[in-house]
């Protein structure tokens, strides 16, 4: 999640927990425990500038449910023996500061981006992909929250300004985990009339909100892609069919880089050729043909295809244009989504453009 709505859970769940005359305190110190697994980054930037790495090494140890207790742990200790304020509430501090530590990677499992949770147990990363990695929706509750109670300071109804945004905010995670089942249960429907029930699939939320979801499908020769809007939509999801160069991936599945993306993205991810190298897209994050990461990682030898060292990617996409569309869609469903309607094309099956 960004670090704005990690600054504010770790102040808001920091502040809730601790006496009334500690709480400012604990709201500066649980905001900046809140941001703190994130800052893994550097420390990884330090030791390698393999883009592969960057990407799968991120929300890995800094994002442990084994780790940060024992760091949590640590902290509350050291700040115990040097007196103060810990060392006057040590029981709420200590809840105080693990709070503000492990709801940390808890919010960004709700994300697609990959969260390993059970580091170093080698499981795929949690990828609950129920809310974009910035949603408003979530956001604001904690931000009133925190305002209120930074105002009103040791008076009880900060306590309850804290609670209140936690509440708020909880129940806005809920609603985006029934939003996702709702879009899930369509999403089987739909792909059943294509013969691809059983395909490996995620539903993610488009950005900024819960009410627009795309939905992903991987085909043999590539995978589909549609949208689906709760609020518009009362038709089967319009999907479209996107080519993968599978026979090359396949050739270079075995070199390091590749392997460890297929286990960070569960293989969701496609193979182009650009420029004469092997380019792969995680499918997550982004649409098509635009995505936020894409890696060459292998150049053709001959006839056949040769693993290089990866190098991230990147070109321009239209990002107004593209929110523009996303805000229309919400509200719109398209003709082409309704089945039977004359002068509709069908549905995408695999294998066809």
């Amino acid at each position: 999640m960004d670090s704005l709505s990690q600054l504010l859970l770790g102040a808001a769940v920091a502040g809730a927990v601790v006496p009334a005359a500690h709480r400012r305190a604990a709201m500066l110190a649980g905001a900046a425990l809140g941001t703190l697994p994130d800052l893994d980054s550097f420390p990884i930037a330090m030791v390698t500038d393999d883009p592969v790495a960057l990407m799968t090494l991120h929300r890995g140890a800094s994002h442990s449910l084994f780790v940060l207790p024992l760091l949590g742990w640590a902290i509350w200790a050291w700040f115990r023996r040097r007196g103060g304020r810990v060392a006057q509430a040590p029981g709420p501090w200590l809840w105080a500061i693990q709070l503000a530590l492990v709801t940390h990677p808890l919010l960004d499992a709700f994300t697609v981006y990959g969260t390993q949770l059970l580091w170093p147990i080698p499981v795929p990363p949690a990828m609950w992909s129920s809310v974009f990695i910035i949603d408003p929706g979530y956001t604001v509750w904690l931000l009133l929250g925190v305002v209120v109670a930074t105002w009103v300071g040791g008076r009880p109804a900060a306590r309850h300004a804290l609670v209140f945004g936690l509440a708020l905010s909880t129940a806005y995670l809920g609603w985006s985990l029934v939003a996702k089942a709702m879009v899930e249960r369509e999403a089987e429907r739909s792909l059943a009339a294509l013969s691809l029930a059983d395909a490996p699939r995620f539903s993610v939320p488009m950005p900024f909100n819960t009410l627009l979801w795309r939905v992903v499908a991987m085909t043999p020769d590539g995978f589909v892609e549609g949208e689906h809007s709760l609020v518009a939509d009362r038709h089967p999801i319009a999907f479209r069919h996107h080519p993968s160069d599978v026979e090359a991936l396949a050739q270079v599945a075995d070199a390091p880089a590749v392997a460890r993306l297929a286990w960070f993205n569960r293989g969701f991810m496609k193979a182009t050729e650009r420029d004469g190298r092997l380019v792969l897209s995680d499918l997550r994050m982004g649409a098509e043909p635009d995505y936020s990461f894409n890696f060459a990682v292998a150049e053709r030898d001959g006839g056949r295809w040769r693993a290089i060292p990866p190098e991230q990617l990147s070109w321009p996409w239209e990002a107004r244009r593209r929110l523009a569309q996303m805000w229309h869609r919400i509200w719109n469903e398209p003709d082409a989504a309704v089945a039977g309607a004359p002068g509709a094309p069908a549905p995408a099956q695999p294998g066809n453009q």
